[in-house]
């Protein structure tokens, strides 16, 4: 069932209930490939695990021995060829995933707490890095080479902050994570700061093309794109996530902008920016919970951009928010009782996928009824039952009605398995490109598990109406964490006192196809 056309909200494309979970060691974020068939998961011990999704097996495991730090951030090149990793003793390692082996590793003088590879290319090198304590940067993984990019207008076009009275410890001036994202083409980079403004810079030049001011001017905590590049969200300190409607052409928006500069007759260089951002950017929607008026975390679009989905980042809370693009809530999800870090939507499937604080991966997926009739089409559901009447040749081999029938099945045409449909949700796919969507299994030995114990998971309506939902097993591992971490440094600074040496791998599924 698609979610267009739909008109109860209640009845969406939207996941319900935790299908089962993922454990493998202490796993921190996560990242979907673009097809959704592979999914790649940091971990607090340095590593970076591939998951098969439709398996739910490892797939593969990237391990670097010069990386024993916590996983920040997990990042997919477009055709899947290549993982960009980067972690909390600054590194950024890009690594080859056929082959399981490192390309380039370069370090950062701050910790990334994000790290985005070029959208445009088939094998990227050039990656965007988002660092705790300084400006958003451009880095080229093959040279090392660094651009700071400009965090407001008032920056000598290097991205250094002005000197300020007030220091760190170490002798660093004070500064704000900045969110940073690459368009859909990767020709701009989009940057919320913490005037509570957006910057669209033409990255290859370090210039500031425009700008657009963010109602209430609240620090930007994250900024992201929607799949098809036609919608921005933005997370803020006031609790409010807004989502903008980019006007600019999907391809060839730092021409138009180039444009639009020259045309220009502004004397105050922040207006004329200002009115070229007013150009890009339309502010379409907002989302908060007024009432209990929490903080989120992760938010980000589904795979179609019909929906919206955030977590709470509440301590002890793992809570998943769910609006329609019109911004009505519709949907929210309860899980245990253990802090949301990261969370991603499917690019195809309702299905959303979980990190808590302990490391587990929940699967969130539709509660689906059985339906028979999808395998017998003349099948019929009977409320109550009838008295039927065979007929005469019901049961012969060839019965008289089918005689007549001949098939215009050609059976000696050979059937192609190896060639991959178009997918119409990946429209601008080049398939020459040998995109990578499943990678062999990795058989591992059995190892003993502890004694399960279930977890209850329920899920709430937009109308506040309690549902009941499956239960989902949680596995019992002494040594959890069970305080809630606000931001990714905290996450870093506490990874060693998680249970990182546990290098187990399982799943389970909900206790109901258990029986």
């Amino acid at each position: 069932m698609s979610s267009r056309g739909v008109k109860d909200p209640l009845q969406g494309d939207f996941p319900e209930v935790i299908e089962e979970y993922l454990e493998h060691g202490v796993m921190k974020c996560i990242a979907f490939n673009r097809r959704g068939t592979l999914l790649a998961a940091g971990c607090s011990d340095g590593s970076c695990v591939i998951w098969d999704f439709e398996t739910r097996g490892i797939a593969k495991e990237l391990r670097d021995k010069d990386c024993v730090a916590a996983i920040t951030s997990v990042c997919w090149s477009k055709y899947g060829h290549r993982i960009l990793v980067s972690s909390a003793d600054k590194s950024l390692t890009l690594w080859d995933v056929v082959k399981g082996e490192k390309i380039a590793r370069t370090t950062l003088p701050q910790t990334p707490l994000q790290a985005r590879l070029h959208p445009g290319s088939s094998t990227p090198s050039i990656c965007l890095a988002c660092p705790f304590s300084s400006a958003p940067m451009i880095v080229d993984m093959v040279t090392g080479n660094t651009t700071v990019l400009p965090v407001s207008l008032s920056d000598t076009g290097n991205g250094v902050v002005p000197p300020s009275r007030n220091k760190f410890s170490d002798g660093s001036a004070p500064f704000s994570p900045t969110a940073a994202c690459f368009n859909k083409y990767g020709d701009l980079v989009y940057v919320g700061n913490s005037k509570g403004e957006i910057l669209i810079i033409d990255h290859k030049n370090v210039q500031i093309c425009g700008i657009v001011p963010i109602p209430g001017n609240a620090v930007i905590k994250n900024i992201v794109f929607s799949r098809n590049g036609q919608y921005l969200l933005t997370n803020s300190n006031d609790r409010t996530i807004r989502i903008y409607e980019n006007l600019l052409p999907l391809k060839g928006g730092l021409k138009f902008l180039e444009e639009s500069n020259h045309a220009g007759d502004e004397e105050d260089a922040f207006e004329k920016l200002k009115a070229v951002g007013s150009r890009c950017l339309a502010l379409f929607r907002e989302f908060q919970d007024s009432i209990t008026k929490v903080h989120w975390k992760a938010p980000c679009f589904s795979g179609d951009g019909e929906w919206v989905v955030g977590g709470s980042a509440s301590k002890g809370e793992h809570k998943i928010y769910i609006w329609d693009r019109a911004g009505h809530l519709v949907k929210i999800l309860e899980g245990p009782k253990e802090a949301l870090i990261d969370l991603a939507w499917h690019p195809v499937h309702p299905i959303v996928v979980s990190v808590s604080l302990t490391g587990l991966v929940y699967i969130w997926a539709k509660d689906y009824t059985e339906n028979w009739s999808a395998f017998a089409p003349d099948f019929k559901e009977l409320e109550e039952n009838e008295e039927y009447v065979e007929r005469e040749d019901e049961f012969d081999l060839m019965p008289e009605t089918e005689k007549v029938k001949e098939s215009d099945v050609n059976e000696d045409e050979e059937i192609d398995i190896v060639a991959v449909e178009k997918d119409s949700a990946f429209s601008d796919s080049d398939m020459s490109q040998g995109e990578i969507c499943f990678l062999p299994a990795d058989p591992s030995p059995d190892v003993p598990e502890p004694q399960d114990k279930f977890v209850g998971s329920t899920s709430k309506q937009g109308d506040s109406n309690q549902s009941a939902s499956a239960l989902s097993e949680e596995a019992g591992q002494s040594g959890r964490l069970t305080s809630h971490i606000s931001t990714p440094l905290e996450a870093m600074d506490n990874s060693a006192a998680e249970d990182n040496g546990g290098t187990s791998s399982r799943r389970k599924r909900r206790s109901s196809e258990l029986v």
